[in-house]
């Protein structure tokens, strides 16, 4: 698919196979059952994770007094050109203005300073759940909107040591959901101070290659040190009986994640789901002809022998099998099983694999194992495509006008030298649309030249134009 394509396939897409509508207000979508299927199973997963280290989930308030935000001078900064604010209610105007929340630190640090008093109420490890609300000028379906849903994970500690670690956890959980079910590619880097979380002290995030070549911020983890528990009074009397201020992390991945898991797999036949995220793993189609009662003893067999899968059972009679199978080939079903009168006598099925077009048959006795093995396999290369394309679309440059070069062909990752200063990277933005993304966690130290100013530089940063 030719990348100037990529948008306009993209929303016609999520259109048909039936993941979003438009909303009344502007910048809103509505996500239908079958893409809010996706949601829950990330949810699924992560609440595992999260639980097994400690975390519970709890639900703070959605509106916030105008004057919390304003605590903390970076983040009000930050977050002000996307603010919405509540004036009146009742009919009345209300004596101070509430902002509609567009992230959660300062409502969940006001309880925080007041259930914190000893090293003992330590650490608040709470995640939450919930929706949030940010003024976008230009919107697009998930990756960007008016309103949209995450997960943000707040904690509060004892010390640093363990509020990086938490950083570095979350930052690991995101990479796997990326990785091991999105079976997208992602590179783990921290952000530069331009660019990190407003008030925070430092900003770790997984960064994704779209098939257009822009960038794609999938989630991010911030040590957000002292500066909000200072701002809040969030104190503690260590176990020497002196008081200090809480360390704290906070950390989201959010709905827009699934427009980087829609896009890195969507071609011009539809969809992709790899298989650990897929609402619907394998679809069932059944081919009806002059004995329905033998099909339908078929499905009921398979029913048995595929319990262990996400499976949808197709038995409308209005559409024809050649119908079914392109709506479904649309919605992204990674495997499709085809059983007709003749395969239940051969007790046989045919599948057919979404990814690459393949079909199979299978007998019934090997079925389950057959389907395991594929599954994975499709996963394995979901990955591995991502991989190729992260690894063939990152450009080693050492020049600017390489760089500009880049950013006007196809764009895609640009490891360049960056000394660090503040101008340089916003002439570099005013000039190619291009941003730091991250400097990898892995980066190596070397001796090296600006790419724009040529002052010594040591480190080689990721640039690239975002979503």
């Amino acid at each position: 698919m030719k990348t100037a394509d990529l948008s306009e396939k993209y929303l016609e897409l999520v259109s048909k196979a039936e993941l979003v509508d438009y909303g009344p207000a502007r910048g809103t979508i509505v996500i239908r059952p079958y893409a809010y299927a996706i949601w829950e199973r990330v949810q699924e997963v992560f609440n595992k994770k999260m639980k097994v280290a400690g975390i519970e989930n709890a639900y703070f308030p959605l509106f916030i007094p105008l004057s919390l935000l304003q605590k903390e001078k970076e983040h009000v900064e930050g977050f002000a050109p996307e603010l919405w604010l509540v004036t009146h209610g009742g009919g009345e105007k209300l004596a101070e203005p509430l902002v509609v929340r567009p992230t959660s630190e300062t409502i969940m640090y006001t309880m925080y300073s007041k259930w914190v008093q000893s090293w003992r109420d330590l650490p608040i490890l709470i995640n939450q759940w919930n929706n949030v609300v940010r003024f976008e000028k230009r919107t697009f379906p998930f990756l960007r909107t008016s309103e949209f849903l995450w997960q943000e994970g707040h904690t509060a500690h004892k010390n640093e040591e363990e509020a990086i670690a938490m950083q570095e956890q979350a930052l690991e959980w995101y990479r796997q959901i990326y990785e091991d079910y999105y079976g997208v590619a992602v590179v783990l880097g921290k952000k530069s101070e331009s660019e990190k979380f407003a008030g925070a002290k430092t900003s770790y995030t997984v960064e994704a290659l779209m098939p257009d070549g822009k960038a794609l911020q999938g989630g991010t983890s911030h040590n957000l040190g002292q500066n909000f528990s200072k701002s809040f009074d969030v104190t503690f009397q260590d176990q020497a009986g002196k008081t200090d201020y809480v360390w704290q992390t906070s950390w989201g991945l959010s709905t827009r994640s699934l427009g980087g898991l829609i896009m890195s797999h969507m071609d011009d036949k539809g969809l992709f789901f790899p298989p650990e995220i897929a609402p619907i793993q394998v679809v069932v189609v059944p081919i009806w002809g002059k004995d329905d009662v033998k099909v339908k003893e078929g499905i009921k067999s398979l029913k048995k022998t595929l319990e262990e899968f996400r499976v949808k059972y197709d038995e409308r009679d209005i559409y024809t099998p050649g119908w079914k199978f392109n709506y479904w080939e649309l919605k992204g079903v990674p495997l499709r099983i085809e059983i007709g009168p003749r395969d239940v006598d051969s007790n046989k099925v045919v599948v057919a694999r979404l990814d690459t077009g393949d079909k199979t048959t299978v007998p019934m006795e090997q079925l389950t194992e057959w389907i395991k093995n594929t599954l994975k396999e499709q996963q394995v290369e979901a990955l591995s495509k991502t991989k190729k394309y992260l690894a063939e679309h990152t450009h080693i440059v050492d020049t600017y006008d390489e760089f500009k070069k880049i950013m006007l062909g196809d764009k895609g990752f640009v490891r360049a030298f960056w000394c660090g200063n503040k101008d340089c990277e916003a002439k570099i933005k005013a000039e190619t649309k291009a941003t730091t993304r991250c400097l990898p966690l892995d980066a190596k130290e070397e001796k090296g030249e600006c790419v724009y100013c040529k002052s010594p530089a040591n480190y080689r940063w990721h640039f690239a134009q975002a979503y």
